[in-house]
């Protein structure tokens, strides 16, 4: 954590997945050397290069501590500065580093082997059985073709060996042709001869695997020895269910998920389902055409489900042209919180401008007041002056007077002798009606409300009422109440 910043987005997410894993973990308060009037000692344990520093940058490094303390007490954790913790296992630590200086760091890898030892003791056992380890890399290599890089960490891997992992289609079987370790520098006379060839490697240790199809794999898969073809099948299935609860495809109306690795995209599936957005399908490796598919597939049902989220991987150019076409939103990019931040900005802005344009189709509440001395003609149409006591009128809208009889419909509002497309609360306009005669239908002095339908008011009432302003809220009780006396069931 950069100690200058405290918790960011990125942070959250890796704390958020470390707590539902159960996993313990210590933070390195990085970049020490920033606080201002630092004083560097390279290579120097924290005791030591804090002592060298004055006072108040003492003082400010011991807040920035107390700052982070208070932010990882948001997630339920205890924290302190490791020197000052009796029991590790109760409280979390906050190592100070610079990862440009080297200060701090032998204490951080101090810290760690001795959480190694208190949380793994048990797991730390190693075993001279057939290898278990973890595809860290997929790597194309010059000469070579296409590699695994992966740890070892129970067990024995030799060459020859028959081994399982994940692939993009479902778990695969594949034989070892070499193992290849990094040569050390003083033998490594030219740059592409890289690796020495062993036989065999113990755990725990990384080594580069090759083998055929190793194209298809993919980085976080499990990997294990098939110790006789009797096995086959039983470790294929334990590959599977290692991972198959990430691949699987769960909920039937929500986003198409694509990721590079297993690891980001488990976190990734933990992230989405915290902020209550569903994953109909998850998948490692490129945005492929069935991605599209299974998007469009949700999209008939949910127009802001059916996305697809690509967090650092590609989609090929065509293909996200197709998506677009069919109306496909894809959000990419490497950072998964700001791909997430986008597709719920869009959610929001897209919800509200649905919203507003429904809103803008409904009929709205308006009461205006025939005024007395205004009456320019009496009918056919009738043209008389009104003030608007609230709400809105526009032309169309059919009036209806206190007992909730329709009267007419406005022809035209004019103001000033010009046509206007709408008359708000407090306007003094001239408003045309062909249906009723003045005198008869009508009265000055008269007051009429909008003849909202029974509908728009409902929706008015239950899912637009935060888009009325007070006065129109009061008019269209008003209304109601009147369309009551007639029907108690109106708009309910």
């Amino acid at each position: 954590i950069d100690v200058m910043k405290g918790v960011q987005e990125q942070t959250r997410e890796s704390i958020q997945l470390l707590k539902a894993r159960k996993t313990p973990f210590i933070i390195a308060a990085n970049k020490i050397d920033l606080i201002p009037g630092w004083k560097p000692q390279e290579l120097a344990p924290f005791p030591k290069t804090f002592q060298a520093q004055s006072r108040s940058v003492q003082e400010d490094l011991e807040n920035k501590i107390y700052s982070l303390m208070g932010d990882l007490s948001f997630y339920g954790f205890k924290a302190d500065l490791y020197s000052r913790i009796k029991d590790f296992t109760r409280t979390l630590a906050i190592v100070p580093v610079s990862g440009k200086t080297g200060e701090g760091v032998p204490d951080l890898l101090l810290v760690l082997l001795g959480l190694a030892q208190a949380f793994m003791k048990e797991q730390l056992t190693l075993h001279e059985g057939p290898a278990e380890g973890a595809v860290l890399e997929v790597l194309e290599e010059e000469g070579i073709g296409t590699t695994i890089n992966a740890i070892i960490n129970d067990g024995i891997l030799r060459v020859g060996d028959r081994i399982a992992l994940m692939g993009f289609d479902g778990p695969f079987t594949t034989k070892v042709r070499a193992l290849l370790m990094p040569k050390p520098l003083d033998e490594m006379r030219d740059p592409r001869d890289k690796f020495k060839r062993v036989d065999f490697v113990k755990a725990a240790v990384g080594v580069k695997i090759v083998a055929e199809g190793l194209s298809k794999a993919i980085a976080g898969s499990p990997l294990y020895v098939i110790p006789s073809p009797k096995q086959e099948q039983e470790i294929l299935e334990k590959v599977r269910s290692d991972v198959g609860e990430i691949l699987l495809s769960t909920d039937k109306v929500g986003v198409v998920l694509k990721a590079d690795t297993l690891g980001t995209l488990e976190a990734a599936i933990l992230f989405l389902r915290e902020r209550g957005i569903p994953v109909r399908r998850a998948g490692i490796g490129d945005v492929s055409k069935r991605d599209v598919v299974e998007a469009e597939i949700v999209r008939s049902k949910d127009e802001f489900k059916g996305v697809i989220l690509a967090f650092n991987v590609r989609i090929p150019h065509q293909l996200e042209i197709d998506a677009n076409n069919r109306g496909i939103r894809v959000f990419k990019g490497p950072v998964l919180f700001k791909i997430v931040e986008e597709y719920l900005d869009w959610v929001r802005e897209e919800t509200t401008r649905r919203k507003l344009r429904a809103f803008e189709s409904l009929v709205k509440p308006g009461k205006i007041k025939i005024l007395e001395g205004y009456v320019f003609r009496r009918s056919k149409p009738a043209i008389f002056g009104v003030e608007v006591l609230g709400g809105i009128v526009k032309p169309r809208y059919s009036m209806m007077n206190s007992k909730g009889k329709i009267v007419g419909t406005i022809a035209q509002i004019q103001d000033r002798g010009q046509s206007i497309p709408e008359a708000k609360s407090g306007m003094k306009v001239a408003i045309s009606m062909r249906e009723p005669i003045m005198g008869r239908h009508i009265h000055e002095g008269e007051t009429l409300y909008v003849a909202i339908p029974e509908n728009d008011a409902r929706l008015l009432l239950k899912e637009y009422n935060d888009m009325l302003d007070e006065d129109s809220k009061q008019v269209l009780e008003e209304i109601v109440k009147i369309k009551r006396a007639q029907n108690p069931l109106w708009a309910r």
